[in-house]
């Protein structure tokens, strides 16, 4: 079954509008054409209304600067629960990323293959002589 992801890439102001509708647009089409089974599209949206976005970018992942924080706090029965919550993610990316796409005003469109395996450390590390 194809796989979509969307998010909308604002921490304050939720308008899910233009969001809904180029989600609805995308999954119609990935119907249409097929999408592999092993690979799903992560889809960033820009805040703002139709009028803002500037077009539509296929990307590739950027890397996200997190500053979250965990809070420890105690639920009315005592117990501990933590919050994590801190301040929003960071970092513009470099030029192809979806940091970037966003950052300009741009959808982005990522496919990610859900294989994380490096298989080019696979060999190195089996020669390692790791024992149980």
């Amino acid at each position: 079954m194809p796989a979509i992801a969307i998010s909308l890439a604002d921490y304050y102001e939720w308008n899910f509008l233009y969001a809904a509708s180029f989600a609805a647009r995308l999954a119609r089409r990935v119907l249409r054409v097929g999408l592999e089974s092993d690979v799903l599209l992560n889809v960033n949206v820009p805040r703002g209304r139709r009028a803002d976005i500037k077009g539509v970018k296929v990307t590739r992942l950027g890397r996200r600067e997190y500053n979250d924080e965990l809070i420890r706090r105690k639920d009315p029965f005592g117990r501990d629960y933590y919050w994590i919550g801190g301040k929003p993610p960071g970092g513009a990316g470099e030029p192809g990323t979806d940091l970037h796409a966003v950052a300009g005003g741009y959808v982005s469109v990522t496919p990610i293959e859900l294989d994380l395996t490096n298989h080019a450390l696979i060999e190195q590390i089996a020669g390692w002589g790791l024992t149980a």
